[in-house]
């Protein structure tokens, strides 16, 4: 059996851990098209940043459908089933009592409570499973400390290609980069 890989762990001449590779596009049209060259040279770890949404841009990330809404779908619906199975067993069998003047286990009195644990499950599955496939919460993004990545709130799009990513090499990021028509392209380095 083969030993795992060691990560590569690349550092600047000072000893500087680099986080990756950070290229400025000027248009949504320019930052589009590399995205596709970005995803045809087989890279995996990195993103897009932009000041608004750009059509189509998952597409040419090659961005798979997330599996959240499979996940909220099956626990929403387990606690639906599980606040009307409770409820079905405390009205037949641990504390028979006649509701409404209906028969014992009658369907229609369970309906809002299971209706509501099925909201309640569902809103939990979306916000845990949303930060779980984002592994959020990030405290600190080594991006945030540079300067002209905080423009792209305001009017800038950056591709960013981490160093965790099997295929990097920073040259070779940097010549894909230019070559896919950046403007800026320089090196983070994680602090």
């Amino acid at each position: 059996m083969a030993a795992a890989a060691k990560p590569r762990i690349f550092q600047t001449e000072q000893g500087t851990p680099i986080f990756g590779v950070m290229a400025e596009f000027a248009t949504p049209a320019d930052i589009y098209h590399a995205a596709e060259k970005v995803r045809d040279a087989g890279f995996s770890d990195w993103d897009v940043y932009s000041p608004f949404p750009v059509h189509g841009i998952d597409e040419a990330m090659g961005i798979k459908r997330t599996r959240l809404p499979l996940l909220v779908a099956v626990v929403g619906l387990s606690g639906a089933v599980l606040g009307f199975g409770f409820q079905y067993w405390v009205a037949t069998q641990g504390y028979a009592t006649v509701v409404q003047g209906k028969p014992f286990g009658s369907w229609q009195t369970f309906v809002p409570v299971a209706f509501e644990i099925g909201v309640l499950f569902t809103a939990f599955a979306t916000l845990l499973g949303m930060l779980i496939f984002n592994r959020l919460p990030r405290w600190h993004h080594p991006l945030m400390c540079n300067e002209r990545f905080l423009k792209v709130s305001d009017d800038r799009f950056v591709i960013a290609i981490e160093a965790t990513d099997p295929k990097f090499d920073p040259q070779a990021v940097r010549t894909l980069l230019q070559k896919a028509g950046a403007t800026s392209v320089e090196l983070v380095e994680d602090k």
